[in-house]
């Protein structure tokens, strides 16, 4: 578990170089979520962001160019997200998991739970495809 907090969290030695991406502008997905701590196993609420296959979160919910992620997550190694209420003995809970480790999550609500599972659950389908539509080849049309 704590590699891939030590990964996920891991920020550059460069300032503001998360791969470009504008976390700041445009979002697929923002809002509050709690999350569990790496080494104090402690809950805390933190703004997640959802952008271009990383999942960046900050303590405060008011994010600009200048704004310091706490962690970011890239969604391309997550194999699943999935409820994890019945694990967590939680309401609104949910789980992100890696081949190394699993993350736990709590929505404010059953609504806000779906969304992030649905939003997270295609960034990782689009970002995380071994195949790019110029290695597909189509035997069918090459007659």
């Amino acid at each position: 578990m704590a590699s891939i907090w030590r990964a996920a969290t891991a920020l550059t030695e460069k300032q503001n170089d998360y791969d470009g991406v504008e976390f700041w502008s445009n979002p697929e997905r923002t809002g509050w979520l709690t999350k569990q701590g790496e080494y104090i196993k402690t809950w805390r609420r933190r703004w997640f962001v959802l952008k271009q296959g990383k999942l960046f979160w900050f303590k405060e919910s008011t994010i600009t160019r200048g704004s310091r992620p706490r962690g970011v997550i890239p969604v391309a190694s997550c194999l699943t997200v999935k409820g994890a209420e019945d694990i967590l003995n939680k309401q609104y809970a949910f789980e992100l998991s890696t081949r190394n480790a699993t993350m736990y999550f709590i929505a404010d609500s059953e609504k806000e739970k779906e969304d992030w599972i649905n939003s997270i659950g295609r960034s990782i389908v689009q970002h995380s495809r071994s195949v790019t539509d110029s290695e597909i080849v189509d035997y069918d049309s090459k007659r």
